[in-house]
């Protein structure tokens, strides 16, 4: 059977993370006693005794506990470098605007960064317009791959296939009413591997 002290830990525990996970701040003690339903005293004596065990670690935010603290490490900082046209070639600009957490298992192997698509070439592709999408960097791509394609300075997102009967490489959209881009060679600065969609739009 659960002591008592067990209890209150585990009570503590979760208000931490609960107010956490809301965007506040590290709780007061008081706040905790008032939660939690015991003294302040009893709240510091546990909390001393949670973080001699390594359940709580102190930072220059407050306490965060041994869940959190392994839920950040399995997150990996992505950063958000601008938008890519689905649609004709454009003028390449890279802009960071902002970064993305993602869990490290959503990655996989490789450097990634994810780009915003712009246009609605790549709809067949289940690829809308202000989707973030998630590009393994690579110069590398197989027929078929859904590729970030820089030619002439000007760069898409686009379905890969080389033409080696014509010698050049097909830019394809996934779009019924828009047409293929022909290009002499181009040069491949990452492969879409996953969609993140706003579920708000």
């Amino acid at each position: 059977m659960r002591t008592k002290s067990r209890d209150i830990k585990d009570a503590i525990k979760l208000y931490i993370e609960r107010v956490a996970s809301s965007g506040g701040n590290c709780p007061s003690y008081s706040e905790i006693s008032n939660t939690v339903g015991t003294s302040k005293s009893n709240v510091c004596r546990y909390i001393a005794e949670m973080e001699s065990d390594g359940e709580l670690v102190q930072t220059a935010y407050g306490y965060v506990t041994d869940k959190m603290v392994r839920a950040a490490s399995d997150m990996q900082t992505v950063p958000i470098l601008g938008s890519i046209p689905c649609g004709p070639l454009e003028e390449e600009a890279e802009c960071t605007e902002g970064y993305y957490n993602l869990p490290t298992s959503f990655l996989g192997d490789g450097e990634h960064y994810l780009l915003r698509a712009s246009g609605d070439s790549m709809v067949n592709a289940g690829i809308d317009d202000g989707d973030l999408v998630l590009i393994r960097r690579q110069n590398t791509a197989e027929n078929g791959d859904i590729v970030v394609a820089l030619a002439e300075n000007l760069s898409t997102l686009k379905r890969l296939y080389r033409d080696d009967e014509r010698r050049c490489v097909v830019l394809h959209p996934e779009n019924d009413y828009m047409e293929d881009i022909i290009v002499q060679d181009c040069y491949i600065q990452g492969v879409a591997v996953k969609i993140i969609k706003d579920i708000k739009r």
